[in-house]
């Protein structure tokens, strides 16, 4: 359990803001969603900002992340010696920690003595900062080549490991600290209380950060940003665009018109459930737009995934823009403004400032035409899945809504492997819903994060279903555990419940004769096939 200190008052006009600064690690974003678990408000910066930049921003603390390079490699990212020299305390993990030992005059060797996974770590200062409290020895995840064999002067060493004779070390005096390991991965066993003693024992930084914040923070943003101009808000049937309107709708009121486009590229039931659950619990205005088949004839004879997402992007964009027209012919105002749910994820996989490449894009967010005609407004855009959830909670949105399964914003149209028709929709409607009844007939919805169910639509394999052979599709299940989709692992589901799922779908479901299970963890595989 960590020790955070009691909260004081919240400061929602100005944040402690915590600096992540991004080398290139897979776990940045983990570790600025470990900060606020902390409840502290943190946001992620590219290594490449000059460090000036970085101190504009007034920081509370600074986290240097890990990364692939060696402090040594010919082009690894560097740092200005001016960020240690600036009075804000930073905490260095990983690369990070080895880049502070080099750029103070420590000395961190290529040995070629590696450590990659669990390691187990000596404490050598157990009353220090960042140990107080913690066991001596402890288990820790390493993930190294360059070894720091001497702290610069004025450090003291905290941590050894058998291999690395400096794995952590301290300096009080100036707010520096760090740790060769990884912290902020559940591996190391006692890493969130490692951070969270640099947050509040060595940075000291009170813990006042809540989801609460975030509610009073954007809708008095939101009034700033809309005015006295209206509004609309595109309801996909997900948590994420839900918890937009209903943050936006506290905000503005009836000037908020959400638009539910019916593509036909949502699952069973999906629509009924939108208009029911969402008006009931925000008594928003909600406008219906049956366009299922706009979207089949846009996406006829399409089968590469990226040309699927531009196009549902482009439609769903321009269904707006005939939903706006008809909004003015009927209220009079101008109707300046588009609602999303872009999430925090969504914005670093597209590329979203920290070099990180385009992983994916859709109407969220890299799907969007050139000659958008609305000003956007994106609420969550700093928050992780389950911050969106908790605030969700607060706006008194119902679990019904707040703890579905997350869906991507171009639906089943993605979870078609090659081209997109009503029949191959309905086939996988009825695959799809046939594993969420089974799932939630377990118990199981809250077990995982979420289970996409995949139709490989240009594949046929060879089966048996009564006396003669068949050549069907196969489905796949992609059930995967995460906590905030950064990182994923696949749900080890029981066996009756998969042979329970698998056996109704190739009775109940035509042209479907094999169910396979993806095992694959993410990364290497993102959580979507498409």
């Amino acid at each position: 359990m960590s020790s955070a200190p009691p909260a004081a008052a919240p400061d929602v006009t100005n944040p402690d803001v915590v600096l992540v600064v991004d080398f290139g690690a897979q776990y940045a974003q983990l570790i600025a969603r470990r900060v606020r678990e902390a409840r502290v408000y943190s946001e992620i910066v590219p290594s490449t900002m000059p460090v000036a930049e970085m101190l504009a921003k007034n920081p509370k603390a600074i986290i240097l992340s890990g990364g692939p390079s060696s402090v040594y490699a010919e082009g690894a990212p560097r740092l200005d010696r001016a960020i240690f020299e600036a009075g804000v305390p930073v905490f260095g993990m990983c690369y990070g920690f080895q880049l502070m030992a080099t750029t103070l005059g420590g000395t961190v060797d290529n040995t070629g003595a590696r450590e990659y996974g669990r390691t187990p770590l000596h404490v050598s200062k157990a009353g220090s900062t960042l140990f107080e409290g913690t066991p001596v020895e402890q288990s820790v995840w390493m993930s190294h080549g360059d070894a720091c064999s001497a702290a610069p002067e004025g450090f003291t060493v905290t941590a050894s490991t058998d291999v690395v004779p400096v794995a952590a070390f301290e300096n009080d005096e100036k707010k520096l600290y760090g740790v060769q390991y990884h912290p902020e991965v559940l591996h190391s066993t006692h890493g969130q209380q490692i951070l969270e003693h640099f947050l509040y024992r060595g940075a000291g930084i009170e813990p006042t950060w809540t989801t609460g914040n975030v509610i009073e923070e954007q809708v008095a943003a939101i009034r700033a940003q809309v005015g006295d101009k209206r509004a609309i808000c595109g309801l996909s049937g997900g948590v994420d665009s839900a918890v937009a309107a209903a943050l936006v709708q506290k905000a503005i009121g009836s000037q908020l018109t959400c638009v539910y486009v019916d593509h036909g590229l949502m699952r069973k039931g999906e629509t009924e459930q939108v208009e029911k659950d969402f008006v009931a619990a925000t008594g928003a205005n909600l406008k219906v737009v049956d366009a299922q088949e706009r979207f089949l004839d846009a996406l006829a004879g399409v089968s590469d995934p990226e040309t699927k997402r531009k196009i549902i992007g482009r439609e769903f964009i321009r269904v707006f823009e005939q939903a706006q027209l008809e909004i003015l012919q009927e209220e009079g105002p101008e109707v300046a403004f588009l609602v999303q749910g872009t999430l925090y994820p969504d914005i670093v996989e597209s590329g979203g400032g920290t070099g990180t490449a385009n992983i994916k894009s859709h109407h969220n967010v890299g799907g969007l035409p050139d000659d958008i005609e609305f000003e956007l407004v994106e609420p969550l855009r700093q928050l992780f899945k389950d911050e969106v959830r908790m605030v969700g909670q607060e706006l008194g949105l119902p679990d019904e809504i707040v703890q579905r399964q997350p869906f991507p914003g171009p639906g089943l149209g993605i979870r078609i492997v090659g081209e997109v028709t009503k029949e191959r929709l309905d086939l996988l409607r009825e695959a799809d819903a046939i594993a969420r009844e089974e799932l939630t007939a377990a118990g199981l919805d809250r077990e995982i994060w979420q289970c996409p169910v995949v139709l490989l639509a240009d594949v046929r394999s060879v089966g048996v279903q009564g006396d003669g052979r068949t050549y069907g599709h196969p489905i796949v299940l992609r059930p995967v555990s995460s906590e905030d989709a950064m990182t994923a692992d696949w749900s080890r589901l029981p066996y009756e419940v998969l042979a329970r799922i698998s056996t109704r779908i190739t009775n109940e479901v035509a042209d479907v004769n094999r169910v396979v299970l993806d095992v694959t963890s993410k990364p290497p595989g993102t959580i979507e096939w498409e």
